[in-house]
């Protein structure tokens, strides 16, 4: 695996097949990114296809830990209100806080998938903790003045790789 390159590449969490991409090979723990892949920066609201999709992998089987770099209190409170343990503070890419994600969600390294919207701090840091990274489109065009930095940084990386379910957004859109 290279550590700048996500094994998979999605436009949005609600385009990941539940029972196909993540049961069906063998992922039945996620460690989620918060900001711009679970919850927007705009407005800190979860769409509701988002909303959905964790309900219906809850349902089926699927534990998670939310992992995070935000240092701000409503974090935790976020993650009360999905029902989700948390690691925040994570300093991301560094690989400790994504051991202790797993042990939170209750997974091992074979059974558990890191998914977020940033190659410099998701998929490098699940990369460097040894797991799979799965790079979700951001929900938005907001962040914070570093990520808005390094997002061209990104986007060079990407090249012109498509993500998988790119034409479902589009046409919703």
């Amino acid at each position: 695996m290279s550590l700048l390159q996500p094994d998979r590449y999605f436009s949005s969490l609600a385009c990941i097949d539940i029972k196909h991409d993540l049961l069906g090979a063998g992922l039945t723990h996620v460690l989620l990114d918060v900001d711009n892949t679970v919850r927007s920066r705009v407005d800190d609201d979860v769409p509701p296809a988002v909303l959905m999709w964790l309900a219906r992998a809850k349902e089926a089987g699927v534990s998670f830990c939310l992992l995070s770099n935000n240092w701000h209190a409503n974090v935790h409170a976020f993650a009360d209100a999905l029902g989700m343990p948390i690691v925040a503070k994570a300093c991301k890419p560094l690989p400790f806080a994504y051991g202790a994600a797993m042990r939170r969600a209750g997974g091992e390294r074979g059974s558990t998938v890191a998914i977020g919207d940033q190659l410099t701090t998701d998929v490098i840091g699940a990369h460097l903790a040894g797991i799979p990274a799965w790079l979700v489109l951001p929900l938005c065009d907001v962040d914070v003045k570093v990520t808005t930095v390094m997002r061209s940084f990104e986007r060079a990386m990407i090249g012109a790789r498509q993500p998988e379910g790119a034409a479902l957004t589009s046409e919703k859109g």
